[in-house]
């Protein structure tokens, strides 16, 4: 079959299904992409051969930048388990290279979307071509090698014969659960036009197994053995759990053995709030249920995480435990000294099976009696009369339903969420924190909402992560997806300013304010109405001046057909402290008195690292 290098890779991408515990589904659900002279020749004529219609084997759909179509991939291959996911098509140039901030969040977290950037001309009969990188040192490099270290698996296609392979190998690291991330083809734009033969097979439908790996048996013996010798477990859940659907059987065991169940912010939601054993969040956005426990439990069961230092509070959390650690990546079991157990979180509960063993009743107690306690203060910051970020996120838990879906990604927010959010379905909690990349939450909303249409999604964004990244307003628009976006405005970067604060550096940057009469920023307010920009993308628009309001307001936004805008001011106002530290380093010597008392307080929390295990 003769067809272009392009035509060939739209057919052949059309053809590749993923299959888990029976259930088939596309692998590649559409093509999201912005055209310019590097791909709209060959890419772009190849979707356009076949229609950019939904019913297309590839529907297309035309992304605002390119950065957010990955998070919109992202956020739509996460919704799906990471079943699923889109590839991504940009130009040579600033198209490709805006790709790399996306590549980083999805191979970070683990999740699996296809880049597709154009690239310069592999016959260079043209060099320098418009936007070409010239390297003294070698012709073979492009800016396209920037996204190798963001990449799970990258190459670049120079000729024609190398399509089939490359291929291959990116559809085994799209479906690899343990090794899945970014995968990037490079296409030089002259390539991509070029005709070849193609042999039938290359596209016949193909389907790509998922696997679910059981635990090694010498390595369970070994597992049971140390879950049978603790008094004090604690299970860590992290977003593996939610990954291999294994929630029923981590809420199962938990249950049945009397251990209190923590979570990362990728676990969130994995048992309900309301579970018996459920302690909330853990680490340093965590509760204080769940902390308090961490420090004196003897037996850490890490189920699907991979530790970041919020969960770990920099690795001063944990006290004196051993771990345990359940995941498909043997990179991560490994983390902490671990006894390793390498396997599917599911398939790995449904045979820890340690009997009639159960954790000592006193410690199963008190992790019931802190939790409630805990739960009371959830319910005291989380209403009020202001409008503080506590009571924003409080109204939106009273109106959202159980399977709404909530979205967010960065500043002070995934924090609160963490500790305060009452999750009670597994897939209703969508917080990006391996990468916290502001600019996510809109365009990761917008892939949510393609993958689970008949949920509502709710998109919590900050003004300032709204300012970098709104475009995708417009793309919502286009394709009548609809999104509740609560937009959140305090005029600047809260969370920041209040870590900025504690480091000894006055908040310096943080608030968006106008230059004043002596040369600083410190002067009113920057005169930005984000609403009526949010108006002309083409959303509808809500504001809320207090609590009630905001409560019809997204009562009315969640029962609208259409992509609407809930827009709040925030005050400062009280939330629960978190309990556990984070290491972001101080100035040894400063001339500021809150940078050096900073810097003792620093110096005395370092103390509690363990950063040998």
């Amino acid at each position: 079959m003769r067809l272009t290098v392009a035509q060939a890779l739209i057919r052949f991408l059309g053809n590749q299904w993923s299959e888990r515990d029976g259930v088939e589904q596309r692998l590649v659900a559409g093509c999201l992409g912005i055209f310019g002279h590097g791909n709209v020749a060959g890419i772009g004529q190849a979707l356009a051969e076949q229609g950019a219609g939904t019913q297309a084997a590839l529907p297309y759909y035309l992304a605002r930048n390119e950065q957010a179509m990955v998070h919109t991939a992202v956020g739509y291959a996460r919704a799906l388990n990471r079943m699923s996911t889109f590839a991504c098509t940009t130009s040579i140039g600033p198209g490709a290279t805006n790709l790399v901030t996306g590549a980083a969040l999805a191979t970070i977290n683990r999740i699996p979307v296809l880049l597709l950037p154009g690239d310069v001309f592999a016959t260079r009969v043209a060099n320098p071509v418009l936007q070409e990188l010239e390297d003294p040192r070698s012709y073979d490099v492009s800016v396209n090698d920037c996204l190798r270290p963001v990449s799970r698996f990258f190459d670049r296609i120079n000729r024609p014969e190398q399509l089939p392979s490359a291929l291959l190998a990116a559809m085994r690291v799209l479906t690899d659960p343990a090794e899945t991330g970014a995968v990037t083809l490079a296409l030089p734009q002259d390539v991509q036009a070029e005709a070849w033969d193609w042999p039938e097979e290359l596209f016949a439908r193909r389907v790509w197994h998922v696997a679910r790996p059981v635990p090694e048996p010498a390595a369970l013996a070994r597992a049971l053995e140390l879950v049978g010798r603790s008094r004090r477990p604690l299970i860590v859940a992290g977003g593996g759990v939610v990954y291999s659907e294994a929630w029923e059987a981590l809420a199962a065991f938990s249950a049945r053995h009397g251990v209190p169940v923590a979570e990362t912010q990728a676990g969130k939601g994995t048992v309900p709030y309301d579970h018996p054993c459920a302690v909330g969040a853990i680490g340093h956005t965590g509760t204080a249920a769940a902390n308090d426990l961490a420090r004196d439990a003897d037996l850490v069961i890490g189920v699907g995480t991979r530790y970041s230092d919020f969960t770990t509070a920099s690795r001063t959390l944990f006290g004196g435990a051993r771990f345990l650690n359940v995941n498909i990546t043997a990179f991560d079991a490994a983390k902490h000294s671990a006894e390793m157990l390498v396997a599917d979180a599911r398939e790995a509960l449904r045979v820890l099976d340690p009997g009639d063993w159960t954790a000592e009743p006193d410690w199963t107690d008190r992790a019931a009696r802190l939790t409630h306690a805990w739960q009371e203060q959830v319910s005291l910051v989380t209403t009020g009369d202001a409008l503080t970020q506590p009571v924003v996120l409080g109204m939106l838990n009273e109106v959202a339903r159980p399977t709404d879906v909530v979205v967010n990604a960065a500043g002070s927010m995934p924090g609160d969420l963490h500790k305060l959010w009452r999750a009670i379905d597994p897939r209703s909690y969508h917080v990006e924190y391996g990468y916290s990349c502001m600019g996510y939450e809109i365009a990761g909303g917008l892939g949510v909402k393609l993958a689970r249409p008949e949920h509502e999604v709710f998109v919590l964004v900050g003004d300032g992560s709204y300012l970098m990244m709104a475009q995708e307003i417009a793309t919502a628009v286009q394709e009548s997806v609809k999104l509740v976006v609560v937009l959140v405005d305090n005029h600047g970067f809260a969370s920041i300013g209040g870590l900025s604060e504690s480091v000894g550096a006055r908040r310096l940057g943080t608030a968006y304010r106008m230059r004043g009469a002596g040369g600083e920023l410190d002067g009113a307010f920057l005169p930005v109405d984000l609403a009526a920009n949010a108006a002309s993308l083409g959303a509808d628009v809500l504001h809320a001046d207090g609590p009630e309001s905001l409560r019809v307001a997204l009562t009315k936004a969640r029962e609208s057909a259409r992509i609407t805008v809930v827009h709040v001011e925030t005050v400062a106002g009280p939330g629960p402290d978190t309990t556990a530290w984070w290491d972001v380093p101080v100035a040894e010597v400063s001339d500021l008195p809150e940078a050096r008392q900073a810097r003792l307080a620093y110096d005395q929390a370092k103390r509690a690292q363990r950063p040998y295990l």
